[in-house]
């Protein structure tokens, strides 16, 4: 089961929030079909997504973090509520490269050159959105960079997947450390002596560490609380009524073309639910119009 943990120094003036993704992205790689280097993308995608979402204030707010690159993975999306729980998908499933130059998956020769679009839905008149190059492609600077310019919050992001020979997900996950503000340069000085020599996440995970061992490891020159901890599952919304929303939205005249057809099947990107219209319905939605 996934699990995330927030947790805050004793001195008020950094967190660290963490997540054990592992499961989630077992079931997106089970439902897209993703081969290794897409799966690593997408699960850290979907990782961050999900920490910033528990991050969220309002109980139906969300967040939606969108890769647009040139690679051959194409665009890659994660889409997260306030409980963390998460939903994602990569335009291009089955990505096959090289390993990059110190033989990993490369996640940044996958997605290529473009853009990260972070969109918050907080239930106001209009969404904040910000947009900001992708500085590596390997997604955890990426995320760095967005907090850095877009929200001027100093943030350490660490994020990975280990994927298994057969496709199967091994460890995945990440976490933040964020300074609040007014933290002192002795606050600054003690998370980037914490940080130093750090092994990386999906190490620490996969070698038994808890997410609030890591955590503390993260911050080890602090005493740290914790502040709470959830359960996040990959969890789409989709439904029949949403469907039907959707494609009224398209317009009468684009329904009356659909219901020439015998039936139409609309296709989730997310979740891969396929919901299927005969023509009488899809001639019921274009009176709707």
């Amino acid at each position: 089961m996934g699990k995330i943990i927030r947790t805050i120094t004793t001195n008020g003036e950094a967190m660290c929030i963490a997540i054990d993704a592992t499961d989630m992205v077992e079931r997106a790689q089970q439902i897209h079909k993703t081969s290794a280097v897409t799966s690593a993308a997408l699960g850290r995608l979907l990782a961050a997504a999900s920490m910033m979402g528990d991050m969220l204030k309002g109980k139906d707010d969300s967040v939606t973090l969108r890769i647009s690159g040139d690679g051959p993975a194409g665009s890659v999306i994660a889409v997260a509520d306030s409980q963390g729980n998460c939903r994602g998908y990569v335009a291009n499933p089955i990505v096959e490269i090289d390993l990059n130059s110190k033989g990993k998956l490369d996640v940044s020769g996958a997605i290529g050159n473009g853009t990260l679009t972070v969109m918050k839905d907080l239930n106001l008149k209009e969404p904040y959105v910000a947009q900001i190059p992708l500085v590596s492609g390997e997604i955890a600077e990426d995320i760095t960079a967005y907090y850095a310019t877009s929200e001027q919050t100093p943030t350490v992001c660490a994020l990975g997947v280990l994927v298994n020979p057969d496709l199967s997900i091994r460890a995945a996950g990440g976490f933040m450390i964020q300074l609040l503000p007014f933290a002192s340069e002795e606050t600054i000085s003690g998370v980037e002596k914490s940080i130093e020599g750090l092994p990386s996440f999906t190490q620490m995970l996969s070698s038994g560490m808890t997410i609030e061992a890591i955590c503390r490891r993260a911050l080890q020159e602090f005493e740290i609380e914790i502040l709470d901890e959830s359960a996040p599952t990959y969890k789409c919304y989709c439904s029949k009524e949403r469907v039907e929303a959707a494609l009224i939205s398209t317009g009468k005249t684009e329904l009356e073309d659909m219901a020439r057809e015998e039936k139409t099947e609309v296709t989730c990107h997310f979740c891969d639910a396929v919901y299927t219209f005969t023509s009488k319905e899809i001639l019921d939605l274009s009176k709707r119009c």
